[in-house]
């Protein structure tokens, strides 16, 4: 039906310099800006994301991107260090004073990209 070897995904950002030096400077994701300010983010798994600019963006109310971890903490003190906020849900959620969330399936920490939206560190070992 569909070849999903070529699928990918996507999502709006309001600031696209912005946007490219947090996924390349902050996550080290390859980052390439082609046309009209697209930015292609290739993770190392091979998939592919895009990040258009969109005048009227709003952030996504959901997670957009995972990021899985060995050490959910460890990254969580990178992230901090590169100050980046991870404790965007501690009025919502039982965090804890670095925004971890423990014991209540894999351990998690949410942030934002400067466009806002949600990505997390989650602890993906097998």
């Amino acid at each position: 039906m569909f070849d999903t070897t070529r699928a990918f995904g996507g999502f709006s950002v309001d600031d696209v310099d912005a946007a490219e030096s947090f996924y390349r400077d902050i996550l080290g994701i390859d980052v390439e800006r082609g046309a009209m300010g697209i930015l292609e983010l290739r993770l190392a798994s091979g998939a592919r994301i895009v990040a258009y600019p969109k005048p009227d963006h709003r952030p996504a109310s959901f997670t957009i991107l995972n990021l899985g971890v060995d050490d959910v903490e460890a990254a969580v003190d990178t992230l901090n260090e590169a100050g980046v906020v991870t404790t965007i849900y501690s009025d919502e959620m039982p965090v804890d004073s670095k925004g971890i969330m423990r014991g209540n399936g894999p351990d998690i920490a949410w942030f934002r990209d400067p466009a806002g939206n949600v990505i997390s560190v989650i602890d993906d070992r097998e």
